[in-house]
């Protein structure tokens, strides 16, 4: 498979991680698109007065990321996203590099399925973290 994996390449413990520097642009244009208006994330005045003390980025804005891995990288192209949990732990600000790791920790080779760990760190901090759950293209 280009740029991917076929469900016959898949081991468990095989992982993958990307980084993104989260920006103001970044939660203005997430905001629009998804209609997540919430003063927390665009409002610096109102998101002062929050729990946060200032503004923070959407956790899905976060959680794209692992999506992109798994479109992309790991399994990668073809892949079809079924289920994922989040555990949001921790908000990611304006200028915090965040990095997605998603890492096999089980094959369903009957299926061509495989569940993997899903993580999103800023520095040592975890922010989110979950498990995915996909349909993986075959060779055969």
């Amino acid at each position: 498979m280009q740029d991917g994996f076929a469900f016959e390449d898949l081991t468990i413990g095989q992982s993958a991680s990307l980084a993104k520097t989260i920006t103001e642009a970044d939660i203005l244009m997430y905001a629009a698109v998804s209609l997540d208006t919430n003063p927390v994330h665009i409002n610096a005045e109102a998101a002062a007065q929050s729990i946060f003390g200032g503004r923070i980025a959407h956790g899905m804005l976060s959680a794209g990321l692992i999506s992109a891995l798994l479109g992309t990288r790991l399994p990668g192209p073809g892949t079809l996203y079924l289920k994922q949990s989040l555990r949001f732990a921790a908000p990611v600000h304006i200028g915090d590099t965040v990095t997605a790791t998603v890492e096999v920790t089980a094959l369903t080779p009957e299926k061509k399925r495989a569940t993997l760990r899903t993580v999103c760190m800023v520095k040592e901090t975890v922010v989110i973290e979950g498990e995915a759950y996909v349909q993986v293209p075959s060779r055969g």
